[in-house]
């Protein structure tokens, strides 16, 4: 019987790779490799970078073990590749099964431009030359995907912020203004996982439960609540109620959920939105919404994000009032504010704010949700992250090894052992041997098996949030 064990990591591999031990040169000893994001797309020249510990974890610290050869042996022999089977008996006889590599990276939580090395690996023992080509494809894909959903939610991190510190006397609110709804779109409960816990880097919001799970699991946070949320209604649970009885249904959102200091939120476009603003929540509820002491969080589901919302604050305003801040910009009273999840994604985010301050509103008003947007809409392209062997020791002699295809200069390959550094008000990556008195960023967190850095999401959301005077727009690259 072929192997149905998805915890085998001998498995966790790409199969063209099985083969690749017996294509090096003769006595090779050594491989280095390192991870970037190449960048290419003008919405994200930087990266934050995120999830590596999440998959030393859960992956590198568990050794190999001879069963795991033994599955490994049968099936790849009748899926038709290589199979080094004396290299992994001699990597459980020598070193237990755990894996001789050394790992350097970034800091989790930093910010840098793209086209800087994030992440560099390469073997300790010159008998496991080929292991560091090996755990490629599961490397790149456990720092490709939290990185970029990471690096997205930091880009609207700073849309929003630029609409608060414009129209908003605080910027108090802004771990809350985008909630992730996203679990239902993604591809699995992994994806969920990794995806909503790198965007709560930058935010406090989530409706994916297992993005707390999993910063307990690999965090650091198991004592510590990563995220929250509210009560909230779906259409399935407004409609029930039928048509005739909308306000009925609205009614008892408040009585079940309201109180002084709570907050929920309820979809209020089922059936018309406008007769909900105008009429129910503005008209017959109006007095209870404003006395319970909760705040009230209307949610637009369709139509034009931007129009829906502009006239939606402009609606609310004429029922509910509105108050001036020191900006000069109107907020709606405190018990009652508006959430869009629907059509949500950067452009459109930056858009609804611009409408929203042009018809004299503070962006206060407003919080955002995305789901498939956020988690899913993206893929290792986003940010062209990629994988690639910079440097070998044969014969006892480094090596630079690199790509350079006259017809992609965008993909042409760094050389040597790297390093990044701070240089001149923003970063650059330098190769090893030219480092000089500089301090190198990049730092070891994984040595033989050994996890050496251990980050709880505090000191990750921390180390995002201070405010860098490098230039981070302004990549170097080396000569």
């Amino acid at each position: 019987m072929f192997s149905q064990n998805f915890d085998n990591f001998i498995l966790n591999t790409d199969s063209y790779k099985t083969s690749h031990w017996l294509q090096y040169p003769p006595n090779t000893e050594y491989v280095s490799s390192y991870i970037e994001a190449r960048g290419g797309n003008s919405n994200f020249e930087n990266v934050l970078f995120f999830g590596l510990q999440a998959f030393l974890k859960q992956y590198l610290t568990k050794p190999i073990t001879d069963a795991d050869i033994d599955e490994a042996k049968v099936l790849l022999a009748a899926h038709g590749v290589p199979f080094n089977e004396a290299g992994w008996r001699q990597l459980v006889a020598k070193h237990g099964g755990l894996l001789p590599l050394r790992i350097q990276a970034i800091p989790e939580g930093m910010v840098v431009p793209t086209g800087q090395v994030l992440c560099q690996v390469v073997n300790t023992d010159p008998e496991f030359y080929w292991l560091t080509s090996y755990i490629e494809t599961t490397l790149l894909r456990a720092i490709w995907y939290p990185s970029t959903v990471a690096s997205l939610s930091y880009y609207c991190k700073q849309i929003i912020k630029a609409g608060l510190e414009k129209s908003a006397d605080n910027l108090n609110n802004l771990p809350f203004k985008l909630h992730d709804f996203g679990a239902r779109g993604v591809s699995s409960l992994e994806s969920a996982a990794l995806g909503a816990l790198a965007h709560l880097v930058n935010f406090s919001g989530t409706d994916t439960l297992s993005a707390i799970v999993a910063a307990n699991r690999w965090y650091g946070m198991q004592n510590d609540m990563t995220a929250f949320s509210i009560p909230a209604a779906e259409h399935s649970t407004m409609t029930t109620w039928g048509r005739e009885h909308e306000a009925d249904a609205y009614a008892n959102m408040i009585a079940k959920f309201g109180g002084e200091g709570k907050t929920f939120a309820v979809v209020s476009d089922s059936y018309d939105l406008w007769n909900a603003i105008d009429n129910i929540w503005g008209g017959e509820l109006k007095e209870k919404v404003a006395q319970t002491g909760s705040t009230l969080v209307i949610r637009p589901d369709s139509g034009d994000p931007i129009k829906v919302v502009r006239e939606a604050l402009q609606r609310l305003a004429a029922k509910f009032g509105t108050t001036t801040n020191s900006k000069g910009y109107k907020l709606l009273p405190s018990y009652v504010r508006l959430i869009q999840g629907d059509g949500i994604n950067p452009t459109s985010m930056g858009k609804i704010i611009d409408a929203v301050i042009k018809a004299g509103f503070s962006s206060d008003n407003i919080t955002f949700g995305m789901g498939g947007g956020l988690l899913q809409q993206v893929n290792r392209d986003t940010l062209n992250f990629a994988m690639k062997t910079s440097s070998a020791r044969v014969d006892g002699f480094w090596r630079d090894v690199y790509k350079d295809p006259i017809t992609s200069v965008s993909k042409r390959s760094k050389r040597g052992r790297l390093a990044l550094v701070k240089h001149q008000g923003s970063y650059m990556t330098l190769r090893e041997d030219e480092l000089a008195e500089q301090n190198n960023l990049l730092q070891d967190v994984f040595l033989n098996g050994d996890l050496l850095v251990d980050d709880t999401l505090t000191a990750i959301r921390q180390r995002s949030s201070v405010k860098s005077k490098l230039n981070l727009s302004q990549s170097q690259q080396p000569s």
